[in-house]
């Protein structure tokens, strides 16, 4: 009885799933050259707005977009805004002046939680 047991079928390696009726979405390939000179394609949708730069999955360096005819695709650079900082983001909230008495306020708790009003560091 043991050996009649799905005799043949080899378990979890094979799908039983067909592709029939299956409708595969549009596509396009576009390709980028890294700085060494490697080219290599990636798939996007049809509709999909194609990146200037990718990342290459074998050398993991950055390739520029190629046009069709093999030359590099012109990147426009816009106005790109400086990241703003922490320190940006409190100058919008408070003065100067007002952090430094801030300041002064929690570092006078800070020696008298220590005890006796002695210095950090010292």
């Amino acid at each position: 009885m043991a050996d009649r047991t799905l005799r043949g079928m080899r378990l979890g390696s094979q799908s039983m799933q067909t592709e029939e009726g299956v409708e595969f979405a549009e596509r396009q390939r576009a390709q980028y050259r890294t700085p060494d000179g490697e080219v290599f394609d990636v798939i996007f949708a049809a509709d999909a707005e194609l990146p200037d730069v990718w990342e290459s999955p074998k050398s993991g360096r950055e390739g520029v977009l190629l046009a069709p005819d093999g030359t590099p695709v012109d990147v426009e650079v816009g106005d790109a805004k400086p990241a703003r900082t922490h320190w940006d983001m409190l100058l919008e909230r408070r003065t100067r002046d007002e952090l430094e008495e801030l300041l002064q306020e929690r570092l006078e708790l800070l020696r008298a939680r220590r005890g006796g009003g002695e210095r950090l560091g010292a």
